[in-house]
C-alpha cells in the first residue's frame, strides 16, 4: 500500500470518528422537551447522593442552569450554577449539615447533589440563565430517623400496607445489596422507602405507576401527606454467605524486602489492609466512617476477630447500646472505655478495605482551647450556674427587704 492510499484511509477513519462525535453531541436534538412542564418523581434516603440528568434542551443552549424551589410557585428560588467559575464539588469534600449550595455540582448538564438531606426535598428545574425551564424533577428525601429494621432470620416481616379509604400506603424496596463479608457469614439488606397510591394526586406530576408517588412528593395533597407521615422507611436484613475472590499476588519487590527483613530478624507483622491509628480520650464519643462508603453500600464492621452484626449492633435494636452502627454505615462508640481498644476493620461491598487501631488514654491534663466544644459547653454551664446563684441571692435579699418594710413601716392613717 503506497503513501497516497494510506493518507486516504486515515482521512476516511478520521471522518468516521468525527461523525460519531457529532452523533453523540446531537442526542438532545433527538429528545424533544415536553410541551407542558411535568415533574418526574424521585425518592432517596437521607445522606445519599443523587444525580438528575437534563435529558433535553434547545439546540441553541450551550450551558444549563439548575433551579430549586421548595414548593411550586415559591417566591424564594435557589440558583444552582457553575458558570461563575465555581470549583466542582467532590463527594469527599462534603460535610454533614452543609448547605445545599456547597453540596452540588453540574457535570455534562446533569445536577449532582451530595449527601442529600430531607431539607433538600422539593422541585428541581433544568433551564437557562434567563429562567426558561425545559425539564423538572420532584425529589423526595426521606429521613432515616425512626427507620424500621426487619430481620428475616428472626422470622420478622416488613410492615403491612395501610389503607385509608382510596389511599394505600406501602413500602417499595430496592434491590438486595451484595453480601457485606466474604468467607464468613455476612449480612445483606435492602432499603425500603414510603410510597402511596391515590386517585387524588396532582396530574402535573409524572408517576412511575398509575397514581403512585413517594410519600413526600409535592403531588400529594397536604391532608394525605399527614396520614403517611407515620410510615417510616424500612431496612430488611438477612444472612448470606459469599466466597472470597483470589487475591492478586503481591509485587515481587515488596516480597523481596519482606523476605529480607524476615531473614535478618523476627518475622514482622504485615497488615492485609491499610491501618490508621487514632488516640481517643477515656469517656469521650467517637464516630468511625468507612472510606468511600455510601448509605446504599454493603458495609460491615469487625473488632479484632469479633464480627459486629447488625442484628445486635444496628441503631435502634437496643436503646441502651454504647457501640452501634447507624443507618449511614458509621460505627459509633459512646463514652469510650478501656475495653474498646483494638483494631476495627471495615468491609465494603464484600471486601475488607481498611482498619482503625484505636487507643484509649486517661483524660490527664491537656491544653484548654476555646475552640474545643467541650470547653465551650463547660464555660456555658458555669455561666448559667453563676447567673442562677446571683438571681437566687438577689431574690432572697429583696424578700427580706420587703418583709422588713411591711413590718416596721409607720402607719400614717389618721
Amino acid at each position: 500500500m503506497n503513501l497516497a492510499h494510506t493518507t486516504v484511509l486515515l482521512w476516511a477513519w478520521g471522518s468516521l470518528q468525527a461523525f460519531e462525535i457529532v452523533e453523540k453531541e446531537n442526542i438532545f436534538q433527538r429528545t424533544p422537551c415536553p410541551a407542558f412542564l411535568m415533574f418526574d418523581n424521585a425518592a432517596y434516603l437521607a445522606d445519599m447522593s443523587f444525580e438528575l440528568p437534563c435529558p433535553c434542551k434547545p439546540e441553541e443552549v450551550s450551558a444549563v442552569v439548575w433551579y430549586y424551589q421548595k414548593h411550586l410557585g415559591s417566591s424564594h428560588t435557589k440558583v444552582l450554577t457553575d458558570f461563575d467559575g465555581r470549583v466542582l464539588t467532590e463527594a469527599a469534600q462534603v460535610r454533614v449539615g452543609s448547605d445545599m449550595l456547597v453540596r452540588f455540582s453540574i457535570r455534562m448538564f446533569s445536577l449532582l447533589v451530595f449527601r442529600a438531606q430531607p431539607e433538600d426535598s422539593g422541585l428541581y428545574f433544568c433551564g437557562t440563565r434567563k429562567g426558561d425551564y425545559f425539564y423538572a424533577y420532584d425529589v423526595d428525601i426521606q429521613s432515616s430517623e425512626g427507620m424500621v429494621a426487619t430481620f428475616k432470620d428472626q422470622g420478622q416481616e416488613p410492615l403491612e400496607d395501610e389503607y385509608h379509604g382510596s389511599l394505600r400506603i406501602f413500602t417499595t424496596f430496592w434491590e438486595w445489596t451484595p453480601c457485606d463479608r466474604c468467607g464468613v457469614r455476612g449480612e445483606q439488606w435492602r432499603i425500603g422507602l414510603c410510597y402511596l397510591q391515590s386517585p387524588d394526586l396532582s396530574p402535573r406530576y409524572r408517576k412511575i405507576l398509575p397514581n403512585v408517588v413517594s410519600c413526600g412528593s409535592r403531588a400529594v395533597p397536604r391532608q394525605l401527606r399527614a396520614k403517611a407521615s407515620n410510615h417510616n422507611p424500612e431496612l430488611l436484613v438477612r444472612s448470606c454467605l459469599m466466597p472470597c475472590e483470589k487475591k492478586k499476588k503481591v509485587q515481587e519487590g515488596v516480597m523481596a524486602i519482606f523476605n529480607y527483613v524476615s531473614k535478618v530478624g523476627s518475622r514482622p507483622w504485615l497488615p492485609q489492609v491499610p491501618i490508621q491509628f487514632h488516640q481517643q480520650r477515656l469517656g469521650h464519643g467517637l464516630i468511625i466512617s468507612c472510606p468511600g462508603a455510601r448509605p446504599e453500600h454493603a458495609v460491615a464492621w469487625d473488632k479484632d476477630h469479633q464480627y459486629l452484626y447488625r442484628t445486635q449492633y444496628l441503631k435502634g435494636v437496643n436503646g441502651s447500646m454504647r457501640v452501634f452502627i447507624d443507618h449511614g454505615n458509621h460505627l459509633h462508640i459512646r463514652f469510650t472505655q478501656l475495653e474498646d481498644r483494638g483494631i476495627y476493620y471495615c468491609w465494603r461491598q464484600g471486601e475488607r478495605i481498611a482498619g482503625f487501631r484505636l487507643g484509649v488514654t486517661s483524660p490527664g491534663r491537656y491544653p484548654v482551647s476555646f475552640s474545643d466544644p467541650e470547653t465551650r459547653a463547660a464555660l456555658g454551664l458555669i455561666l448559667i450556674g453563676y447567673m442562677l446563684i446571683t438571681v437566687i441571692f438577689i431574690s432572697i435579699h429583696l424578700c427580706r427587704c420587703c418583709c422588713y418594710l411591711f413590718r416596721f413601716c409607720p402607719n400614717f392613717s389618721p
